[in-house]
């Protein structure tokens, strides 16, 4: 079936997750034409069939190609514009449900990892250096007098890092206290960057010696 000469737009992200293993076309990439119908036609065909492993994940790197590729077996003359990412990586995920109590006891142990390392780390640091000693020395050059280890000092120091701890993960009470992401929000993002981006030249390499082993084969038999 022809499309004319409309142009259809596609942007891709570098990563999607998807819950259904009948995958669309609609599912992993945004489509845009001013023909509606070709627009609705093409984000519910289809463009993959996930296959799970035995512990219900599936994770893949795919091109822009294989998009084009899906949409040119439902309109082969659509001109097609690329406008995202040239790969990305299809990640499914069983969806399983609310579950209140593994949700709470997930949030409960992380809440526990992070406040007793983040506790570990701070008298590490106070140690390593002698914090103690050091604002003991300060009082008495300031004051002339011996500190008790509770003066102005260390009631500052103590406020001032919990309001820096607050500040740092930027919530307080389930609330966010400012519209930036957290530098645990910033260093998860790259993280999860850096994990595409391995899959995708992953990918690549695969693809790569697939296509040399059948260049070669195919050489092998013309000689």
């Amino acid at each position: 079936m022809a499309a004319g000469k409309e142009v259809l737009y596609v942007k891709l992200d570098q990563s999607v997750e998807v819950s259904k293993q009948d995958v669309a076309l609609g599912d992993v990439a945004q489509l845009e034409c001013t023909d509606r119908n070709v627009q609705n036609r093409l984000r519910a065909a289809r463009f993959c069939q996930v296959t799970p492993d035995g512990r219900g994940k599936f994770r893949r790197a795919y091109t822009v190609l294989d998009v084009v590729r899906a949409v040119h077996e439902v309109y082969p003359g659509l001109e097609i514009q690329s406008l995202g990412e040239a790969d990305f990586v299809l990640t499914y995920v069983r969806d399983t449900g609310p579950h209140p109590l593994r949700d709470w006891v997930k949030t409960v142990a992380v809440g526990v990892v992070i406040f007793f390392g983040a506790a570990f780390s701070i008298m590490a640091f106070n140690n390593d250096i002698s914090v103690t000693k050091l604002f003991a020395q300060i009082h008495e050059q300031v004051t002339g007098e011996e500190s008790d280890g509770y003066t102005a000092l260390e009631i500052s120091y103590s406020v001032g890092l919990s309001v820096g701890v607050l500040l740092f993960f930027n919530h307080f009470w389930g609330k966010r206290l400012t519209s930036d992401p957290t530098p645990i929000e910033v260093e998860m993002k790259m993280y999860e960057k850096d994990v595409n981006e391995t899959l995708i030249q992953e990918s690549g390499r695969e693809a790569k010696g697939r296509h040399g082993s059948t260049a070669n084969t195919d050489g092998a038999g013309r000689l």
